[in-house]
């Protein structure tokens, strides 16, 4: 007998700005979205974020949307939030040159799709591949040439949605992102060229 087909909702996907900001709030709940994160962990030192857990991280991101920088995408289906899509030139996520496995891959300038979150009832649903598509499109109106993700490529067919807030390689595949690095067995680099509408050719020599 086959499965029950699951139904994508209908989205609109607006850029995070301060008007909206109670809606996140909404979307996010108490927890900040996981453990206090409040889309904090990719911009801070890791002793400044389990310093700032909490309200503290609550209230940066919140001097970010008051700024007039938009740090993200929310999705809403009915008028009620029920995900999210934190992307911006990858400058604004200084967390990604420290790591061994997520450094640069090279000097050109790109824009970043660094996590999701999902309300639970829309999980499993296709709104991710739908926020990336999204979040292309809000790239290249802002002027970026080259767009990075950083998914998870888990090596057992499903992984738990704890470990899938950076995206799955799937997912970004889906949208027309190519590999173009792996420093580790499960966490692919991928790239789209938005002049082509096709990823970024590999560059050679950089590890």
């Amino acid at each position: 007998m086959p499965g029950k087909q699951i139904h994508l909702p209908k989205l609109e996907i607006h850029p995070l700005t301060p008007e909206r900001w109670g809606d996140l709030e909404a979307l996010f709940g108490p927890r900040g979205a996981c453990g206090g994160c409040w889309c904090m962990w990719w911009r801070l030192k890791r002793s400044e974020f389990e310093q700032r857990k909490g309200p503290k991280n609550k209230r940066a991101l919140r001097r970010i949307v008051d700024s007039g920088e938009v740090p993200g995408l929310l999705a809403y289906t009915r008028a009620t939030p029920i995900a999210w899509c934190s992307l911006g030139p990858r400058e604004c996520y200084p967390v990604l040159d420290r790591s061994r496995v997520l450094k640069r891959v090279d000097d050109q300038p790109v824009w970043s799709i660094v996590c999701f979150f999902v309300a639970r009832p829309f999980r499993r649903r296709g709104v991710t591949v739908e926020l990336l598509r999204a979040a292309v499109k809000y790239a290249k109106e802002q002027g970026a040439g080259i767009i990075e993700g950083y998914p998870v490529e888990p090596r057992k067919a499903s992984v738990p949605d704890a470990f899938a807030w950076v995206g799955t390689a799937t997912a970004f595949a889906q949208v027309g992102f190519e590999e173009v690095l792996r420093r580790s067995p499960t966490r692919p680099i991928m790239r789209y060229l938005v002049k082509s509408g096709r990823a970024a050719p590999r560059p050679v020599g950089r590890k």
